[in-house]
This record gives structure tokens, C-alpha cells and sequence, in this order.
């Protein structure tokens, strides 16, 4: 019932000052502003790859104030669109669940998902051109200390098939878990993890947050020109972590990047050369090899 990520809100103190980061490094685009009082925040929408940039600044009490207040700039919610949001209103409510709505969005929490730690909002489907430095989101990470519960919730409440979903485990950066996929043959999906050390980035981060939206991932045929970019950005403190394989030049495109939260205004965003993420998604021969 979902076809897409297709946006990431963050919370932030300042969407200006925010938005310019994302303009600046990866070439989003303004698309309008609006105010969504369910959530006591403005909003400043931007565009990039096939879908957006939703950043929500406090504008009176509530969940986004809240947010800021505790944790600064952050990733606030993740973004899935459907290709008909009215039957999947229907299919939630059949499993319980009642998104609060507004503007053409249904927007979901813990309370209403069962799953510590997620905010959703979720929109039509669109085809949109793709806009800036990357050609699409595909991944929002849920950091979890139940991947195997909450992947099951994810299956139940969005329909989704569970026999196309892809294990995924990483000794360097400690953590196992799922990538639920939407479609066999596309890369969308939640990632739903469990930290396997806890004196890791991710296992401190667990401890010290609880459950939280971690980081985005999306796929950009313009790699190098955004790593040079962070770099010129960042000459003192570096902006990004590089995964260039041993033996491959400087000159030649890396395989991805980590861009660290400070760089886009207090969220993490990973960014992969195209079909590179098919390498841990359950068809690594669909990875095309550097020139």
C-alpha cells in the first residue's frame, strides 16, 4: 500500500538558516511555506530528488516545540506516499489506527503506530521531476531496541509483504535488523535496527535518545560533486564520512557518504552512487561497476 519515501520532515529552531544548508549542498529548491496547526509549526517545504524537504520551526505549543526543545534540529518524522491515501486510511482504521489529518496528509505517532520512537506523515502518491543534486530518497531508519517486533508492526499496519524483505547486518557500525521493502524491485523502504554494540554511535545513541528516527538515505548520480562540496564547506572538521573502496583513485566517485547531522542542520543523511544500495538490498548484481 505504499509506494515511496518520499519526504523527511526535520524540527528545527531556524528553517531559514537550515534551508540554506540544504540549498547550498545539495541544490534544493523552495517550494512555499504553510503552517500546520496540528502540530503548532510552520512549515517550509523544498524540493529535491522526486520529493521533498519538509522543515517545521515552533509556532505556538506543541509536538514540534516540544521537539526542538529537547533535542534542537532534528529529523522529526518520516515521509510515504500511497497511490490511493484513501484506502489506506481505510485499511489503517481497520487495524485501529485513526491519523490525525490535515492538508491532504494523514500524520501518525507511537500512540496511534505502536512502534516507539516513528512519526509518519503520509501523502498521495506524485510524479515529480527530480530537482537538485540527488535523484531520490529511498530509506528512513527507525533505531529500535526491538527490530524484530517492530518490523512485524510495520508488515501488519502498511500491508506490506514480508517475503520481499531483506536482513541487513553491520559490524562496522555495530547493528542488525531489516529493510522492509515496499517492492522487490525498488529500493524504498523503512530500515528498522537494533544496535549490536552499545559502545558504538548507534548503541550510545539508543541509550541516550531511546527509540528515534536515526537518518534518510537516498541515491544521487552527482556524488563527488557533492563530497568536494562538504569538503570546501568543512576544510577544519569534516562535514561527511566517505566510503571510498581500498584501490579506487581519489578522483573516481565513492560508493557513498555519511553527511554528519551538523552539515544539513541536525540530521544525517546518506547518500549512495546510483544502484550501489543494491549491494545490501537483496540484488547485489544489480551494482554497476566504476569507470
Amino acid at each position: 500500500m505504499l509506494t515511496a519515501i518520499d519526504r523527511v520532515q526535520m524540527a528545527v529552531p531556524d528553517a531559514g538558516r537550515v534551508a540554506a544548508l540544504w540549498q547550498g549542498i545539495l541544490g534544493a529548491e523552495p517550494a512555499g511555506q504553510d503552517r500546520l496547526a496540528l502540530l503548532g509549526a510552520k512549515r517550509t517545504a523544498l524540493r529535491l530528488g522526486r520529493g521533498w524537504i519538509e522543515l517545521l520551526e515552533p509556532d505556538g505549543a506543541g509536538p514540534v516545540a516540544d521537539a526542538v526543545a529537547r533535542r534542537g534540529g532534528h529529523m522529526f518524522a518520516a515521509g510515504a506516499s500511497a497511490p490511493d491515501l484513501a484506502a489506506l486510511r481505510a485499511h489503517l482504521a481497520g487495524k485501529g489506527c485513526a491519523p490525525a489529518e490535515e492538508g491532504g496528509q494523514l500524520f501518525l505517532d507511537a500512540a496511534g503506530t505502536g512502534i516507539d520512537g516513528l512519526r509518519l506523515v503520509l501523502s498521495a502518491a506524485q510524479d515529480l521531476p527530480a530537482v537538485g543534486d540527488i535523484d531520490f530518497l529511498y530509506e528512513a531508519t527507525l533505531l529500535a531496541p526491538d527490530h524484530r517486533g517492530d518490523t512485524a508492526r510495520f508488515a501488519a499496519l502498511f500491508g506490506l509483504d514480508a517475503d520481499v524483505f531483506v536482513p541487513i547486518t553491520s559490524e562496522r557500525f555495530g547493528y542488525t535488523g531489516t529493510l522492509t521493502l515496499f517492492h522487490r524491485d525498488r529500493l524504498h523502504r523503512f530500515e528498522v535496527i537494533t544496535p549490536t554494540d552499545m559502545d558504538l554511535t548507534m548503541g550510545r545513541f539508543l541509550a541516550r535518545q531511546g527509540p528515534v528516527l536515526y537518518m534518510a538515505f537516498a541515491e544521487t548520480p552527482r556524488l563527488s560533486a557533492i563530497e568536494a562540496r562538504i569538503a570546501e564547506r568543512h576544510p577544519e572538521r569534516p562535514g561527511m564520512t566517505v566510503d571510498r573502496p581500498e584501490g579506487r583513485r581519489a578522483d573516481q566517485v565513492a560508493d557513498q557518504i555519511w553527511v554528519h547531522p551538523p552539515t544539513l542542520g541536525g540530521m544525517m543523511l546518506g547518500l549512495s552512487r546510483p544502484s550501489m544500495a543494491w549491494s545490501w538490498s537483496g540484488h547485489p548484481e544489480r551494482v554497476e561497476a566504476v569507470a
